[in-house]
């Protein structure tokens, strides 16, 4: 049987890309159950015929092509390790970011009703859910493979303030009020030469396209969202690099004030908030 230098060299020299040796050792850490830093101190110990046939399954599903979170089934995000499958997005750093502007604005003791527009693996809500316990957290996602896996990750958290809904944007919640919307919709152009890049044609379709501009699903979910935030209530989207002038507008005109815009951790544009102010008299 090789040793794990040489199986990790062989499979370096098949991935030939610049993050080649770390795939190569995430892959083995993952599916072999070989921590990369007994990869490291004990490089001649050689691999049963087991470990090694799924190894070389896990690196020729690599070279296909297909991402790394779905062969090893889970993703970090935030502090959480969460499943995930083709049926959800991948989550992203870029994400954590509206995550964070999402906990500036909701108090630590808030009871507050805030809602998470397209779920996917559940990431968004389940911090919010974690880091204010108090909250009450509905996710909704109009895929119900997605739901599967946002509710198997609610459970392996331990996270109880929150429920899911089936059901297109705010169809299944559609006589709620909430202090807080948020949402990571679709928002990338159909024609955009970025879906046949890195990972995103193994991911789903309908979790990344919106329309011609990407705007789509923007559009529908600012102008729905006044229906369904209570005064003063907080919108929160994550949107494309070049989006965040197009979403200020959308926002504008239908009525949300202190409209921001922050940028991820590369620096781009990448979330766009507003509250909704209503007469109340």
């Amino acid at each position: 049987m090789p040793t794990l230098l040489e199986l990790l060299k062989e499979a370096r020299s098949k991935l030939t890309g610049p993050e080649a040796r770390q795939e190569s050792e995430l892959l083995l850490a993952e599916i072999c159950g070989i921590s990369r830093s007994h990869q490291l101190i004990h490089p001649d110990e050689e691999l049963s015929e087991k470990q090694c046939q799924q190894f070389d399954s896990a690196i020729k599903r690599r070279i296909a092509g297909e991402p790394l979170a779905y062969i090893t089934g889970s993703r970090g995000f935030w502090d959480m390790d969460l499943q995930v499958t083709p049926d959800v997005l991948i989550p992203r750093p870029d994400t954590e970011c509206l995550v964070e502007q999402a906990l500036q604005r909701i108090p630590a003791d808030a009871r507050w009703q805030i809602a998470d527009l397209g779920t996917g693996s559940g990431a968004i809500a389940l911090v919010l859910a974690r880091e204010r316990p108090l909250c009450d957290i509905i996710a909704t996602d109009l895929s119900m493979a997605a739901l599967v896996i946002a509710k198997e990750n609610a459970r392996l958290q331990g996270v109880k303030n929150i429920s899911f809904a089936a059901g297109s944007w705010f169809q299944p919640i559609k006589n709620r009020l909430f202090e807080m919307i948020i949402c990571n919709p679709p928002y990338i152009p159909v024609d955009d030469p970025h879906l046949k890049q890195s990972d995103l044609p193994a991911e789903p379709d309908h979790a990344l396209i919106s329309g011609g501009d990407g705007l789509d699903a923007i559009r529908k979910i600012i102008s729905d969202s006044v229906l369904h935030l209570k005064p003063s209530g907080f919108l929160l989207l994550e949107h494309g690099y070049d989006q965040a002038i197009k979403v200020t507008e959308l926002l504008c005109n239908e009525g949300f004030k202190e409209i921001f815009t922050e940028k991820d951790y590369g620096g781009n544009d990448r979330v766009t908030g507003g509250s909704q102010m209503k007469d109340e008299g």
